[in-house]
Order: C-alpha cells, then structure tokens, then sequence
C-alpha cells in the first residue's frame, strides 16, 4: 500500500524483455541501507518487488500484465519515474490510499496554467471514469492528485509547482500516456452497483448504509 506522495525522481538504466515479461533497473537516490530483498516500490505507479538492490540502483521483476497495463515499455534508458516505498503503518497518510495496482493509461489533453498552478485534463476510458469523483483522489503515475472535475470519459486536475517539481508531470505534454489508478473506494461502489456501464451514476444514502459504507 502506498500514500501517492513520491519520495524520489529515479531514472531508468535498463527495461529487459524476456518473453512476455521484463526486468527494469532504476537508478535512485533512495537510502539502499534501508532496502530489502522483496519489498515493494512503486515505479510511476506501478507496485513492483525487488529482487536486486545496491550502488544507488534496484531491479524489479515486471509481470506480463503490468506490462500490458502501464506505459513502463514506453520509457527509454534516462527517463525519470516517480518512486514511492510502501507505506508503514506508523506514517502520516498525506495522500490518499494506493494500492500500486493500476487500472490502465490515460492521455493528456490539456495542460495550461491557472495561477500558480497548473491544470491537467486526461481521456480514459469511460470505465475509470465511472470510479472518479469530483473532489476524490486518483493517482496519476503514482501521484496523488485531487479531481477537479470528471465528465464521461475524462477528469481534470490541479496541479501545485511543489508536484510539478518533484515529479515526473514536469516532462509530460498533451498526446503523453500516463498510468492511472483510481479510488479504491470507489472501486467497491463499482462493484457493489454491478458497475456494467447501464448503471445509475447516483448512490443512495440509503444503499451505501445497507452495504455497510455508512
């Protein structure tokens, strides 16, 4: 489990294909002495274990359908992940809760600034969209963002210069890919409603309680 507050800008060294899975290697300024064999890092979003670690640098096994899922084939040797270790019991949850299991990719539409942030729009599909709410949380490449607005196939976010800065959204551009995960919460209202797209788009107090959410 993860927070969405990214500790570090790590950089690939190498994505290795073998068969339908891979192997990636990233360098990281993460402290190694407090490293495990594993353990679990989120890369750009994506929960991935440990399996090598040291001189500034780990490896991690990718799965097929992580690499089905997520824009990690994408990356190039050099390019900047965000890097999130899990959470501990004992941390302050600043984020909002993140699983590390992504629900599929995005596309930016729309990157302007408003003020001294900066405002992002993002296509999906309309099923993601379904499990977003204006005002709740969705990560964004491992980033915890807060939803400004959602419509049928796409949401919007703001994004502060302390985010833009420590994060990898600094390189993204309109047309970019990016991984997504949405609420959690909201995912157990999907499936409590049988979430089949012909669903009512409202939740009744009054079947939330029945359900046990209230």
């Amino acid at each position: 489990m993860f927070t969405g507050l990214i500790e570090d800008l790590g950089t690939l060294v190498e994505l290795r294909r073998g068969g339908d899975a891979a192997t990636i290697t990233i360098a990281t300024a993460l402290p190694m002495a407090e490293l495990r064999l594993g353990e679990s890092i989120a890369v750009n979003g994506a929960c991935l274990t440990v399996t090598v670690f040291g001189d500034g640098r780990f490896t991690a096994d990718v799965s097929p359908e992580t690499l089905e899922k997520t824009t990690l084939t994408s990356l190039q040797r050099g390019s900047r992940v965000n890097l999130e270790r899990a959470l501990r019991l004992s941390d302050r949850l600043g984020g909002h809760l993140v699983t590390g299991h992504v629900d599929g990719q995005a596309r930016i539409i729309e990157r302007a600034r408003q003020g001294n942030a900066w405002r992002f729009g993002f296509q999906c599909d309309p099923a993601m969209a379904r499990q977003i709410v204006a005002k709740g949380s969705v990560a964004v490449d491992g980033i915890s963002l807060t939803v400004n607005e959602v419509h049928d196939d796409r949401f919007a976010v703001m994004v502060i210069p302390h985010t833009l800065e420590q994060t990898n959204l600094a390189g993204h551009q309109v047309g970019g890919q990016m991984n997504i995960e949405t609420d959690l919460i909201g995912k157990y209202v999907a499936r409590l409603l049988g979430d089949s797209g012909s669903q009512p788009r409202g939740v009744t107090l009054d079947l939330l309680a029945k359900s046990g959410f209230l």
